[in-house]
């Protein structure tokens, strides 16, 4: 029988204090016909992510700062703890015996899990790896499908799915505290681990993003590369205007864990949008752009590439780059009309 998600009426409250494997498997038991894989799959990330987040606490002691000499498919330099990162996703997610296929930023292919599961997992093991070394957030972002065909052979047009089809996604940052952010698909929770008990325990639950904010979080120094309708509305967003709450503060990590978590909490937005040097953007669609997007849609947020929802894109290839805009929904508006021309 297909294991379905329960419905928002039948979610059960969320409640603080809950560790996330209850809050998983209460959802599960709110769910006619539940198989417990995807509450079973929902574990073993919550393992895999524990296991990171003790290697990133001991970097510096343990060796694993700096880079291991190889590049990835991406063009860039794999960072060691990148592919540590990795290398737990893998190993945790193939043993769980509910995924059918894994896609990573690191790896070129898709993975094809020995167990042919029922779920895709797509992640970016260790997003805003450049900041490293540099003690600055970082974090692991996921996003879940149920595999359209689950008895005919894994292929990996089961990866190459528009981001509306997403049963769950989630991040961590690994910051002061560790936290994890998650969707089932029924509203946005964060859980914060606590180290003394080896547990994520619900702190923030139904998070949502503010309807407008006053920040906005980009790198300004592509400023020279981007088109005329972004250094426009950039220019806007940082002229005095009380009416409109301007000028909005400047906050930029670059750890898309890290301005993207700030974003949804205080509201705002964060713009990577396209430039002369990368024309097509440089976030990865299925890794980073969806997952969020997902996650910002469930809080009462947006997200586009500047012209059409992110959600609504169907990817081409693995390792497909978009423009990615998100944060509060009319925030993210006013950006769709500088693009469009509407301003």
């Amino acid at each position: 029988m297909a294991e379905s998600i329960p419905s928002l009426r039948s979610q059960p409250p969320a409640v603080v204090g809950t560790t996330l494997r209850e809050h998983v498997l209460h959802g599960m038991h709110a769910a006619p016909g539940a198989t417990g894989e995807f509450t079973s799959l929902l574990n073993h990330i919550s393992l895999a992510v524990r296991i990171i987040n003790s290697r990133v606490r001991s970097a510096g002691l343990a060796g694993m700062l700096g880079y291991t000499g190889e590049v990835n498919v991406q063009g860039e330099e794999v960072q060691k703890l990148d592919a540590f990162a990795n290398d737990v996703l893998i190993n945790v997610l193939e043993r769980s015996g509910h995924c059918g296929i894994l896609a990573s930023e690191e790896l070129e292919d898709a993975r094809i899990a020995e167990s042919r599961g029922k779920y895709v997992v797509l992640f970016d093991p260790l997003d805003g790896s450049s900041n490293i070394d540099t003690n600055v957030g970082i974090g692991t972002i996921f996003a879940m499908l149920r595999r359209s065909s689950p008895k005919d052979n894994v292929a990996v047009d089961d990866a190459l799915r528009p981001g509306h089809e997403i049963v769950c996604a989630g991040y961590t940052l690994y910051g002061p505290s560790t936290l994890f952010v998650l969707s089932t698909g029924h509203g946005v929770h964060a859980f914060t681990l606590d180290p003394n008990v080896g547990e994520f325990f619900l702190s923030t639950p139904n998070i949502r993003c503010p309807l407008r904010g006053n920040g906005y979080s980009v790198n300004e120094g592509n400023y020279s590369r981007w088109p005329a309708p972004i250094q426009k509305w950039n220019q806007w967003i940082k002229e005095e205007d009380k009416q409109t709450n301007r000028p909005y503060g400047h906050r930029y990590v670059g750890s898309l864990v890290a301005d993207a978590h700030r974003t949804l909490l205080k509201g705002g937005v964060f713009a990577y949008p396209a430039d002369t040097k990368s024309t097509n953007g440089k976030l990865r669609l299925l890794y980073e752009a969806n997952p969020m997007a997902f996650l910002f849609e469930q809080a009462g947020g947006a997200a586009t590439d500047g012209a059409q929802r992110i959600l609504d894109i169907k990817p081409t290839s693995l390792h497909q780059r978009t423009p990615l805009v998100l944060g509060s929904s009319e925030d993210v508006m006013t950006y769709r009309q500088f693009m469009m021309g509407e301003r």
